[in-house]
């Protein structure tokens, strides 16, 4: 299993989670699906739910609230980018035209966050790690494997996240209109333009999962009244397909290509 022992590298995708209507449902769901265990947090942490893979850190899966008065957060996967130094980042991420959503705080001893949005719109999370810091499983089925921008501007992202985090942007040889985002020269991540997605669709970042066999992953999400964005296809990275679940969070599940 590709077990992940130390902190990762400022702008790497290091953790998603998702706050679901009903957190119960959204545990059951992935339970069932992905292999995930996980039950509600304490109450200091607002029900928070770390999920496992074989007892290894996979995802999170919380309640969605909101403050008195303000509209609940939409149902959807948030990716988190790691930052040795969350208010430093925090600053950066204003200073190169993004927008602040939840401001920098503690999460306990865990570590630091803070959610905010870049210029076209897609939001992600940062994490600065303490005592946890982020996935300890990845690229295994059930398990992260890829995060991906999607965006209608190209050049304006790598921009912002150059300046916020150091991450490149740069051009993937042999495939039209896709990028990878790297950090130290290894790839983390990638970029697509919204052109490929439905019309009407805002920017945003997208989670891969990795399975065993799409196709019958997809059949079981169906049988759980998941909905199907983009039936299972072959790509150069293997078999996919884009989905979400019962509540409405969109994510994508791969079969990577053996290396």
């Amino acid at each position: 299993m590709p077990e992940v022992t130390t902190p990762y590298a400022t702008g790497t995708p290091c953790w998603v989670d998702l706050m679901a209507k009903d957190q119960q449902a959204a545990l059951d769901f992935y339970r069932d699906l992905l292999g995930w265990q996980g039950q509600p947090g304490p109450a200091e942490f607002g029900g928070y739910a770390v999920c496992t893979l074989d007892g290894k850190a996979a995802a999170g899966i919380g309640p969605a609230s909101a403050p008195e008065g303000m509209p609940e957060p939409p149902t959807v996967w948030t990716s988190y980018l790691a930052s040795t130094d969350a208010q430093a980042t925090q600053d950066a991420i204003v200073a190169a035209g993004g927008t602040l959503l939840v401001p920098v705080m503690d999460v306990g001893d865990l570590g630091r966050m803070l959610i905010a949005a870049d210029p076209q719109g897609a939001v992600f999370g940062v994490w600065q790690p303490g005592e946890f810091f982020g996935a300890q499983v990845v690229n295994e089925p059930g398990a992260l494997t890829w995060n991906e921008l999607h965006t209608s501007d190209i050049p304006a992202a790598t921009g912002f996240y150059g300046e916020a985090f150091g991450i490149e942007i740069e051009p993937m040889p042999g495939v039209d209109s896709y990028w990878v985002l790297q950090v130290g020269g290894k790839a983390v991540g990638g970029a697509t333009l919204l052109a490929n997605d439905p019309p009407g669709t805002p920017a945003h970042w997208l989670t891969y999962f990795a399975v065993d066999d799409v196709d019958s992953t997809v059949d079981a999400l169906v049988k759980r009244n998941g909905t199907v964005l983009a039936p299972p296809f072959d790509m150069m990275a293997g078999r996919m397909t884009v989905v979400a679940d019962p509540q409405g969070a969109p994510f994508a599940m791969i079969k990577p290509t053996p290396a």
